[in-house]
């Protein structure tokens, strides 16, 4: 199989079709599905979880942010995270040492703890990998999920495309940019990570009518469109011009050749409400930005629109960063 996310037709096929009803919790997995939850008392019990490889130059605390962002989409509030670690035999104390604290200079910023975890060293894996799930609570009634759209309302994107890309190919790749961009150009790139909590908007939207969120990830956010669209059985209409990005993530793509709509976007939430500008609004009213980039309508058309161009999204495709595995680079 292709490295990277599964597609959707053999996650359906090979991984959903297997899990019987009784095997599955109070929200079943599904595509656009991001956490899972099972009933306790008048409460949902919510679980997320993420894994990242990570290089000797990339930061191990975008997996932590994976899973956290996957959580807040339910509109809980955060309980903890149990974090796994495999380690190369090449890894050694102080690489653990910086790696850990990586994972939990995030937990400090978000106050979350780390209730447990596993670490060890294995010959078979080549670069170190993170695995993290995220627990959280909410009252049943208030549990929003990816499935709640339905026609006729406002499609919003919080921040910017392309941060986690972003931040992942500036710390990666800094040699080969070095070449065209200056230092803070690539400075600026780096500390997008600062961005990539989703927590504040998701827990403002969830408040301010907010039917519908999902996180944007692997596949970016025509992979995030799709898999609304999907999960909650609508069409879109999304003007592409209103998409928010930043320069650096334009010129970032531009050098490597990659699709920034298709490029890992960690930082950013995609959400569905009737009321958009009045959810917009109580975001930028508490420090955020989101902007309304267009419509859900009835039927399975998914359609972008870039001036008098329509064309149709298509099923989740492989992350623009995994070109650069192939390839070795510019």
């Amino acid at each position: 199989m292709k490295a990277g996310k599964l597609s959707e037709s053999v996650c359906k096929r090979s991984v959903l079709k297997q899990l019987h009803k009784e095997t599955t919790g109070f929200a079943a997995p599904a595509i656009g599905m991001d956490f899972g939850a099972a009933e306790l008392g008048d409460e949902a019990v919510v679980t997320a979880s993420a894994s990242r490889p990570f290089g000797k130059t990339s930061c191990p605390a975008t997996g932590v942010y994976t899973a956290l962002n996957n959580l807040f989409c339910s509109g809980c509030r955060p309980l903890g995270i149990s974090v796994t670690l495999l380690m190369p035999t090449s890894a050694n104390e102080n690489d653990l040492r910086d790696w850990m604290s990586a994972i939990t200079e995030v937990c400090g910023k978000e106050q979350i703890p780390v209730l447990n975890g596993h670490t060890e060293v294995v010959r078979y894996v080549t670069e170190p990998v993170l695995s993290v799930t995220a627990f959280g609570a909410v009252k049943k009634e208030k549990l929003i999920t990816a499935a709640g759209a339905g026609p006729d309302m406002d499609v919003i994107v919080t921040k910017w495309i392309g941060l986690e890309g972003t931040v992942v190919l500036a710390k990666e790749r800094q040699e080969e940019l070095k070449s065209r961009y200056s230092r803070p150009f690539l400075d600026r790139a780096a500390k997008y990570i600062d961005y990539l909590s989703i927590r504040s908007e998701a827990a403002v939207a969830a408040k301010s009518g907010a039917a519908a969120m999902h996180d944007l990830s692997e596949g970016g956010i025509f992979g995030a469109l799709w898999e609304l669209g999907q999960c909650s059985g609508v069409g879109l209409e999304i003007d592409l011009k209103k998409i928010p990005i930043r320069q650096e993530t334009v010129e970032i793509c531009e050098f490597f050749d990659l699709n920034p709509y298709k490029l890992l976007s960690g930082g950013s939430l995609l959400l569905v409400a009737e009321d958009g500008n009045a959810v917009v609004q109580a975001i930028e009213k508490s420090g955020g930005k989101a902007v309304i980039i267009g419509r859900t309508t009835a039927g399975n058309d998914r359609v972008i629109l870039n001036g008098e161009e329509r064309r149709f999204l298509e099923t989740t495709q492989t992350d623009e960063l995994w070109k650069l595995e192939k390839t070795g680079g510019n």
